[in-house]
């Protein structure tokens, strides 16, 4: 363990330099260069800032109180925060898939420098690519020579899509948090498997089904989702629950046994999970079909009720200690209601997601202009409207760079210093997860410069920008002297601090001490 230590530090040190070498603007006067215009700092203005550092102080800070015993006369009491117990991640889709040994431990050695949460893959269509084929382990296919021999690494069907297990073995060691990323979603894209209605279907309802998709959709080949005929447009869902109740059986079946296998499989390991991944669409059109069979979602079908009863499932299938997660991209009214009638039939839903993505780079350059997108109040309006009184995952972020100039990248620094900080002084926030750490290893269609290292795992300005608040700014070191009977008082951000001190005799003492 010291020696694998040793060599992640020796990385480390020799691919990143001191953050204090990338001065990132605060504010227009520390814009000398001009990154961004002077009306987007009027709306990041002075008295903004002094409201977020406010709510930060109210929201992210506790008091403690602990009793240390007798200190040597003149002498401080040292406090060092060591962990946060607010959940600063990014997923961890790439893991060993860099295509070069060296990339692949930078990766490995510099994710924990700032996050303490990762969002593990577990989307169905890569995760079981035969019925009753699930990929918990790693196969040839995720080791770093595949990906280094791979001439086309995207068109990789598990491109992002590695085997869990062993990320959630490095995670483990590491001390980072486990996130699992979606157990049901409806996407015929990233989700839902090819085989799910060949194997679905019996006899006579495959005939059936089958008039009711255009001719170009072959049973067991991926497409963009069922390309439906006016036929199936027409039926309403009880005539489609009629046409199909072994359709409807098999596939509510199948949703519970992946949910179930998964729970089996990794028990309390995985710390949390995304139950059910943006379907407040289908929430928000009347489309859950409840009480029916099937659901005709704008994915395409769906079970009845799909999130109601991923979450009866999920509850009874994983232990109590376990977060249940819904999240979404919606924030809406509707994604409130929804979450909202789901608590009150039952669902445990212990944290609610939220996702903000800025995937045009034409975002990025409106917002650099002053246009009022993403602003200070816009942000705590929209947390307050989706509350239904859980804790907030902001489980989805994505700030793209507009190109690759030092000026361009000077902006996605700026941009996610300033929404860190709001986010993080929103009260019911517990999280913040960046989507995608490396240049040019997104999905098809999203940005190639969203990240915050470079394609060859270097630092770009917004890994200073994070690691000045996350390690800096956000993490309380301070001395201080105990009272007369060895109370030791003082107000720091939650997480878990060392205290260390001399005793009357000159002795080292220290403890540990979580403050919540």
């Amino acid at each position: 363990m010291m020696e694998k230590t040793a060599i992640a530090a020796l990385i480390l040190s020799s691919s990143i330099v001191s953050s204090a070498e990338v001065k990132i603007p605060t504010n227009a006067d520390e814009d000398t260069g001009k990154v961004m215009s002077q009306a987007y700092w009027d709306i990041w203005n002075p008295e903004q800032q002094k409201k977020i550092d406010a709510d930060i102080e109210a929201n992210r800070k506790a008091d403690a109180s602990v009793k240390i015993g007798a200190v040597a006369d003149g002498t401080d009491v040292l406090v060092e925060q060591i962990t946060h117990d607010f959940k600063f991640g990014a997923h961890i889709f790439n893991f060993d898939q860099l295509g070069d040994p060296t990339l692949d431990a930078k990766f490995k050695s510099q994710f924990g420098t700032l996050f303490n949460s990762a969002t593990v893959s577990f989307y169905w269509t890569q995760f079981e690519m035969q019925p009753g084929r699930p990929r918990f382990k790693a196969e040839y296919w995720d080791s770093q020579k595949f990906w280094a021999d791979a001439e086309s690494p995207k068109t990789e069907p598990h491109w992002r899509r590695p085997a869990p297990d062993p990320i959630i073995k490095y995670c483990k060691e590491s001390g980072v948090r486990v996130h699992g990323h979606p157990l049901i979603w409806g996407s015929r894209s990233w989700q839902i498997p090819a085989w799910i209605f060949d194997y679905c279907l019996e006899g006579d309802e495959k005939a059936e089904f089958e008039k009711l998709l255009k001719s170009n959709i072959v049973f067991g080949v991926k497409s963009k989702g069922e390309v439906y005929t006016d036929a199936y447009r027409k039926l309403t869902p009880q005539e489609l629950d009629a046409k199909f109740p072994k359709l409807a059986a098999n596939m509510k079946e199948l949703f519970k046994r992946r949910i179930t296998q998964i729970a089996e499989y990794y028990k309390d390991t995985v710390d949390s999970w995304d139950v059910v991944n943006e379907s407040a669409i289908d929430f928000e059109k009347g489309l859950m079909n409840k009480g029916g069979l099937l659901s005709k979602s704008v994915y395409g079908i769906m079970p009845a009720d799909y999130t109601f009863e991923a979450f009866q499932v999920a509850q009874k299938a994983f232990p109590e200690s376990v977060k249940l997660n819904i999240n979404d991209y919606l924030m809406k009214q509707s994604y409130h209601d929804q979450a909202k009638d789901l608590i009150e039939r039952g669902c445990k839903i212990d944290i609610q997601g939220a996702q903000m993505h800025l995937f045009n780079p034409k975002q990025t350059l409106s917002i650099a202009k002053g246009e009022k997108f993403r602003t200070p109040d816009e942000i705590r309006e929209t947390m307050s409207l989706i509350y239904v009184g859980k804790p907030i995952h902001l489980s989805e972020i994505t700030i793209t760079a507009p190109d690759t100039t030092e000026q361009g990248r000077m902006m996605q620094a700026i941009i996610t210093r300033n929404l860190y900080r709001v986010w993080f002084s929103v009260k019911p926030m517990m999280g913040i997860t960046w989507w995608n750490t490396v240049d040019d290893c997104g999905a098809f269609g999203e940005p190639a410069m969203s990240g915050i290292f470079t394609r060859g795992m270097n630092p770009k300005p917004a890994f200073y920008a994070l690691n000045d608040l996350i390690n800096k700014e956000w993490k309380t070191k301070l001395s201080a002297k105990p009272d007369s009977e060895g109370n030791l008082k003082f107000r720091g951000f939650r997480g878990k601090y060392r205290i260390s001190w001399k005793d009357k005799n000159g002795g080292e003492q220290f403890l540990y001490y979580y403050l919540k």
